[in-house]
């Protein structure tokens, strides 16, 4: 989708009667961003998984199986709980990519375990290892786990310079066959996957537009730390198939770096969730273009002074790091800009406007998108569909569906 003045008078238009705000999918663009992914894994000879956290919509997620069965396999979840929803509702094949310790947890994983579910935990530790064993002796059944190794780039070599995600402490052959030993001394656990997040890589825009010095650094740093945990996570999972262990799959990467990651040879399946979305924070790698498909609509209110709106609603800020980039980003009208001392606010969102912007009345929708993608879920219902310039269908998220599963 461009963002034009032209797009948002269509929009406009197209939303005329809706009550605001609202959230939408632009399901061409969606599945164009299906067919990127599936496209990528084909010339790879291999699969992806759905990274269930940046999409939240059970109805949207069916459509990517659906869309592209031979590419997609299973699930990549955030929770016990959200694992279970999506078991009840008919679904299998689970990566429960976070670890969990919690009494209660361990009895909804030995639910899902029990309706036969395919499932893999991932651990990090000793104590997560002795939690699922714990919980295995006590329901009388074999927990499946992940080793989740440590994907972030140290180019000096120690902990000084640490270039990614605060995840695993698992980095080196060693540490994993150490928890290997750890975990053949338990009875009611076995590793059958591993997983390696290059988050720095995976979410990090290497493309933008004005900022070409900015971009050929970002580029030489991933393309350095490319190399080096290509190298690790290949000595990884040859030392830990070496020590015995079966591997059902060896998962990674994420939007911004599936390219990379399924080349990798001990790689098996990559992983995509927000490049579906493609939300403000995923519009510029170099390696893979995915075109924005999901948004929000708000209401403008009032018109404070020439040259300014103001909206209903709108502080849907990301997480993460506090920092501008986790502002909702304005995208139609073309041009808008917040006012530095409100920015994006629980009930109220002022604008300025461009010198060529369409005319704004009371009433009319004003279209951003999420930073990130599937947190945007969290503050609506449903989700309404368009297709060809049409309006085509509504589908629950699952806060539609009663859920708050983080």
């Amino acid at each position: 989708m461009a963002f034009t003045n032209t797009r948002y008078e269509i929009l406009r238009d197209l939303f005329k009667s809706q009550r605001l705000p609202l959230a939408f999918v632009d399901l061409d663009a969606f599945d164009f961003n299906i067919d990127v992914a599936a496209a990528l894994a084909k010339k790879a000879d291999k699969t992806l998984r759905l990274g269930t956290k940046s999409l939240r919509c059970l109805p949207l997620m069916e459509r990517v199986l659906t869309h592209a069965s031979l590419a997609f396999r299973g699930f990549l979840t955030f929770t016990a709980e959200e694992t279970a929803f999506l078991a009840q509702s008919g679904h299998d094949d689970f990566l429960l990519a976070y670890p969990t310790v919690q009494p209660e947890d361990m009895n909804t994983l030995a639910w899902i375990v029990r309706q036969g579910k395919q499932l893999s935990v991932v651990v990090d530790s000793p104590e997560h290892i002795t939690a699922l064993h714990e919980a295995g002796k006590k329901h009388n059944l074999t927990f499946h786990v992940c080793f989740e190794i440590d994907m972030a780039y140290r180019p000096l070599g120690n902990d000084t310079l640490h270039l990614g995600l605060r995840r695993s402490p698992i980095r080196t052959v060693e540490q994993a066959l150490e928890l290997v030993e750890f975990t053949k001394t338990v009875s009611h656990v076995k590793i059958d996957s591993i997983m390696g997040y290059e988050g720095h890589i995976a979410g990090t825009n290497d493309d933008i537009p004005g900022a070409g010095l900015k971009n050929n650094l970002l580029r030489g740093i991933k393309k350095a730390s490319v190399r080096e945990l290509s190298q690790r996570r290949r000595a990884i999972v040859g030392a830990v198939r070496g020590a015995g262990v079966e591997l059902r799959f060896v998962n990674g990467g994420g939007s911004g770096s599936l390219s990379s990651t399924l080349q990798d040879e001990s790689v098996t399946e990559g992983t995509i969730g927000s490049g579906l979305y493609a939300s403000g924070l995923f519009h510029h790698f170099k390696e893979v273009k995915y075109k924005p498909s999901a948004f929000f609509a708000l209401q403008v209110v009032r018109k404070p002074k020439d040259g300014m709106v103001t909206c209903a609603g709108g502080g849907y800020i990301a997480s993460g790091a506090i920092e501008k980039s986790k502002l909702p980003l304005p995208v139609m009208p073309v041009g808008m800009k917040y006012v530095d001392l409100e920015g994006a606010g629980e009930v109220q969102t002022p604008l300025i406007l461009p010198p060529n912007c369409p005319p704004l009345e009371l009433g009319d929708p004003v279209f951003f998108q999420h930073a990130k993608a599937g947190e945007l879920c969290e503050r609506f219902n449903e989700i309404i569909l368009i297709q060809g310039g049409h309006i085509i269908d509504r589908v629950k998220t699952y806060r539609g569906e009663g859920f708050a599963f983080l």
